[in-house]
């Protein structure tokens, strides 16, 4: 567990959670605590959930059975265990444990929503939320199992049955039974009482975790992409004239005019720019219109983030409770659709990034389309490849995007008894989106990868930053002379891409750039 003193902690108060507060938390183990007043506001939610308890009235899920069993009466006292077999029966995820960050956006995400105090649940519980984020307690969470509706219901289960002793965790690197890592972490396990299964496990917090980290990844990407198109577009000797402020200012989507602005200044004074200028009346689409393709998929993106962050600070769970009147509402809040819809958005939007990307590569490496270069950036082709088959592997990812972006939120299938009759696949749809940066952050390293070569081919120097750029490529990968295992190098641009090293750089000489 690395340390987090050196982070601002993070506090809960269920209305102030930022995307920047999750990755905090998330990748870099920011503490958290729960803000005083939050902790009065979970504390009256459970006082309200206590005096129902003596009451005749059936109330869905503390007194009654869950989904289609909810015309079941529950007698007070087997309430408490209605709770605990709620958390071991629904814990059945399949497939590969969810990523280590992930599991720490739903804890936290899910210790937020109780923290608005409108889910009875005793604050006992959130802090024992809070201690397994602070103590390094993950769970492991099958990916596999949500239908997005009812909430995360499969995801969340196993993220409870660890606070129950049960299930499984990762603790300092090792994975434990759940109550042997809680014990060497030092924090009780708990028993459920009233309301607080069902407290526990009805949100978006899975999905909602997996979206937010996408999202933010989705944030990085849309900045690389205009740096490697404006890397590409000096080692194709571009023209300019397609991204004059001029042009953007009778189109003013705000995308739009971001990204041309960052190509002015990612080529300003460029040789090879200048060099060519005369040679060409426009320069194809993948060139000409990255401002119109990146914009648009900067805007979508900005939407995106909107909903999430409105459900960030939402109460996600079912019934409601509200203090000041004792009413109990059940409504609808889990249901995932806004994140399902919004989650396909950033899917759709990044493949694009994806795919205009890989054209710019195949013009790089296809002697027809590269003004100049040899075939496939080699000096010698023929008895070498040179980079012919990094533009297959780009083309494969692409084409792999673009199954991964048909929407999941269209899909929906009845369950429990067809009382949950239409659910949204939210979880999905996060899942989806996440695969889909991924494939779109390995080609743009590919990209990376053939301008540098592509650069080192040509007999002018780029700009500024394009110079910056090529020589920090070049500490860790080599100038192509002769074929080699070029798997080597695309590994070691593929871990340049994802570290920060390219935009810190670009933004160290260019501060505006956004």
């Amino acid at each position: 567990m690395m340390s987090h003193k050196k982070l601002p902690l993070v506090q809960l108060d269920g209305h102030s959670l930022t995307l920047e507060d999750i990755v905090a938390v998330a990748r870099h183990n920011a503490g958290v605590v729960i803000a005083p007043s939050a902790a009065d506001a979970i504390q009256a939610s459970r006082e309200t959930v206590l005096r129902i308890l003596g009451q005749e009235k059936a109330v869905y899920g503390i007194n009654t059975g869950f989904g289609s069993l909810a015309s079941v009466r529950i007698c007070d006292e087997k309430a408490s265990l209605l709770q605990n077999n709620l958390i071991i029966s629904h814990a059945v995820g399949c497939g590969a444990p969810l990523p280590r960050d992930v599991v720490r956006a739903m804890l936290l995400l899910r210790a937020n929503a109780l923290c608005q105090g409108h889910s009875g649940i005793r604050l006992e519980l959130v802090r024992t939320f809070v201690d397994m984020l602070n103590a390094g307690v993950h769970p492991i969470v099958p990916e596999k199992g949500s239908l997005g509706a009812s909430g995360d219901l499969a995801p969340l289960s196993h993220v409870a049955l660890v606070m129950l002793g049960l299930g499984e965790a990762e603790y300092r690197g090792t994975i434990y039974p759940g109550k042997q890592a809680m014990d060497l972490a030092g924090i009780p396990i708990v028993r459920l009482e009233p309301k607080e299964g069902l407290a526990l496990i009805n949100g978006t917090q899975a999905m909602g975790a997996v979206g937010a980290l996408v999202l933010y990844d989705a944030l990085r990407l849309c900045r690389l992409a205009d740096i490697a198109a404006g890397f590409t577009l000096e080692a194709l000797q571009g023209r300019m004239d397609a991204f004059d402020e001029r042009v953007h200012a009778l189109r003013p989507h705000p995308g739009q005019s971001q990204v041309a602005r960052n190509i002015r200044m990612l080529c300003q004074g460029s040789p090879l720019i200048e060099e060519a200028q005369g040679e060409r009346v426009q320069d194809a689409y993948s060139l000409r219109c990255v401002p119109q393709v990146h914009g648009a998929v900067r805007d979508s993106i900005r939407h995106v983030r909107t909903v999430l962050e409105t459900e960030f600070n939402a109460v996600t769970d079912n019934p409601l409770i509200y203090p000041e009147t004792d009413d109990v509402i059940s409504g609808g809040n889990f249901h995932g659709e806004p994140l399902a819809l919004a989650l396909d958005f950033l899917g759709i939007a990044v493949s694009e990034l994806a795919s205009i990307s890989e054209r710019r590569l195949e013009r790089m490496v296809n002697p027809q389309l590269s003004n100049g270069l040899p075939p496939f950036l080699s000096n010698s082709p023929g008895v070498n490849s040179g980079m012919m088959i990094i533009q297959y592997t780009a083309a494969s990812m692409v084409s792999e995007n673009k199954v991964l972006a048909h929407p999941a939120s269209v899909d929906s299938i009845p369950s429990s008894a067809n009382q949950e009759d239409h659910v949204s696949m939210g979880m999905t749809a996060a899942r989806k989106a996440r695969l889909i940066v991924e494939n779109t952050t390995s080609v743009l390293a590919l990209e990376f990868l053939a301008a540098a070569q592509a650069l080192d081919l040509r007999a002018q120097q780029p700009a500024a930053v394009g110079q910056v750029l090529h020589e920090m490529i070049r500490k860790e990968v080599p100038f192509l002379e002769e074929d080699r295992e070029l798997r080597l190098d695309v590994d070691a641009m593929n871990a340049m891409v994802r570290r920060d090293d390219i935009l810190e750089t670009v933004t160290a000489i260019l501060p505006v750039f956004s």
